[in-house]
């Protein structure tokens, strides 16, 4: 299954260090934007009790999802921590078909495997503004000791180290300015006006320092 180079709608990838506000930027952002849909994974995951099928996730068994790779119905799937996560392409393509951008949430792993299947998708990767910061919000949560903290942050630099292979960089800093900042570059993209590549030019400027910063 192929998605047309001629469609106007586009496939954004979207991946974040845990703890850089992805989940909630993108949330915002659902709001803010018409025209725009994240999307939905299978998996093989038991439903919590505030999901909902086919919202928050297409809930398959294991069985059903093995027969769904066997199909080829997957751009990337992946298991994590016991359970199986898959991309379904006819959900990519019926939204991009209709001419809504479609924004997936994954990891570099699973951005690369899309990019090697859909050349036009379009990468943006959210970056925390300091190490600091980020261990401040992994702390801040209360759910984990200091030993899986630090587990989470050698990750944390491990995910930032495949910046380049993004097309985009967004720094949370500050929640407002960093919604809008994705909210430019989808607009920039739909419309690929001057104005808007020229604020995408120079949103790239600030990045090289704090990219110094949060690799060393």
């Amino acid at each position: 299954m192929t998605v047309s180079s001629s469609n106007k709608a586009n496939l954004f990838v979207v991946s974040a260090p845990s703890g850089a506000g992805k989940t909630s930027l993108l949330k915002q952002l659902m709001s803010d934007l018409s025209n725009v849909q994240t999307s939905i994974s299978h998996t093989t995951r038991k439903r919590r009790d505030a999901e909902v099928d086919g919202v928050d996730y297409h809930f398959v068994s294991v069985e059903k999802f093995k027969e769904l790779v066997e199909e080829e119905a997957f751009y990337e799937h992946a298991e994590v921590f016991g359970n199986y996560y898959g991309t379904s392409k006819a959900s990519i393509s019926e939204q991009l078909t209709k001419g809504i951008d479609v924004i997936l949430e994954i990891d570099w792993q699973g951005a690369r495997q899309i990019r090697k299947q859909i050349s036009s998708s379009l990468s943006i990767f959210i970056l925390p503004p300091s190490k600091q910061e980020l261990e401040k919000r992994l702390t801040g949560r209360g759910q984990d000791d200091s030993e899986i903290i630090q587990g989470r942050m050698n990750s944390a630099i491990d995910e930032m180290s495949h910046y380049n292979e993004y097309d985009y960089l967004v720094i949370n800093d500050n929640f407002a300015l960093a919604v809008d900042e994705i909210k430019t570059i989808i607009v920039g993209e739909r419309q690929k006006s001057p104005a808007e590549q020229q604020k995408l030019e120079k949103q790239s400027e600030k990045h090289a320092q704090l990219l110094c910063n949060l690799l060393e």
